[in-house]
């Protein structure tokens, strides 16, 4: 276990510094009182176990190595959300303008869904850690996605471990039909989003007023007592 606390630590230090950055370009719009494309930010270094289980479906040696760090680029994952479809696009236009990392990659799954009906924006960086041997290139999987999205793929994902991959056809079709309701609560939602929005500030500006009962939480989202 010791040479895998050493492999993942620069990957645990890669999260823990983009979280801190992508949710402080979040608090930079509220600054601003500009509508945020951010929601909210999440991140995870992959399980040893999820790494073994990837490595045998590359086909690579499950131990500490170049070749593991290379082939697996979502051992750091990091997942921000967005409330409308078309925040997505400007979040990435956001990372392509940062120089704190480089884009190596990005996936499409929102106008090129899966076959499952799984829809995300997956943008691969290479971001440097600094550690006491020197600079460290990490990569690292971004997931950018909408509520909705990450509401469909976080059941989809209970239910294929559970069915180890393999979903029964009833299953397999309910899951697409999902899918197609969820992004087009997300299209319904974008047509009225002027609306959605300023219903939003009206409520921030009420319940920040004196004697509010629904103070904001650490992450600048919504808590209510």
């Amino acid at each position: 276990m010791g040479q895998w606390d050493r492999f993942l630590a620069p990957y645990k230090q890669a999260v823990d510094e983009l979280k801190i950055k992508f949710k402080g370009m979040r608090r930079q719009y509220e600054t601003d009182n500009i509508n945020s494309p951010i929601e909210f930010v999440t991140g995870r270094v992959k399980p040893i176990a999820s790494i073994y289980d990837k490595s045998l479906e590359k086909g690579i040696p499950f131990e500490p190595s170049e070749e593991l760090a290379t082939e697996l680029q979502d051992i750091a994952g990091i997942r921000m959300m967005c409330q409308f479809v078309g925040d997505i696009e400007t979040v990435v236009s956001l990372l392509r303008k940062r120089k704190d990392l480089r884009i190596v990659e990005e996936k499409d799954y929102i106008s090129r869904e899966k076959q499952s009906g799984y829809r995300s924006y997956h943008v691969i960086v290479e971001y440097p850690v600094q550690t006491i041997s020197g600079e460290q290139l990490i990569l690292a999987e971004i997931q950018i996605r909408t509520l909705a999205m990450n509401f469909w793929a976080s059941i989809e994902h209970s239910l294929n471990y559970k069915y180890k991959g393999v979903f029964p056809d009833e299953i397999k079709l309910r899951l697409q039909r999902a899918a197609e309701a969820a992004f087009q609560l997300d299209e319904e939602m974008s047509q009225i989003r002027d609306e959605i929005q300023e219903a939003q500030a009206y409520f921030t500006e009420f319940k920040e007023a004196p004697g509010s009962h629904f103070p904001r939480n650490d992450d600048g989202g919504r808590k209510q007592r």
